[in-house]
């Protein structure tokens, strides 16, 4: 299956995007663990949740592409049948 420019940037974006989360919670906690583990734990839960944020928009996006791309294929069909029925 032939995939696009565009889903290909898509699945990069995905895939940098939970490196920087892990990576980030990580840097995050390291950070604030000088103002205590519940300080630490409770700016790193606000870093994790701003980042999920992020591939939740960048899932969204994918669905979006996929279901402009079935509905294309179902106007071409749709259209087809149409013709169809009028050679007929």
């Amino acid at each position: 299956m032939k995939r696009s420019t565009y889903d290909a940037i898509l699945s990069f974006l995905l895939g940098v995007s939970w490196a920087f989360i892990i990576i980030g919670a990580w840097v995050v906690f390291s950070l604030f663990s000088f103002l205590g583990f519940p300080t630490a734990l409770f700016f790193t839960a606000m870093f994790v949740f701003a980042g999920l944020f992020g591939i939740l928009l960048l899932e969204t996006m994918s669905l979006y592409r996929e279901k402009v791309e079935e509905v294309k294929k179902q106007t071409r069909l749709l259209q087809d049948i149409r013709n169809r029925l009028k050679e007929s």
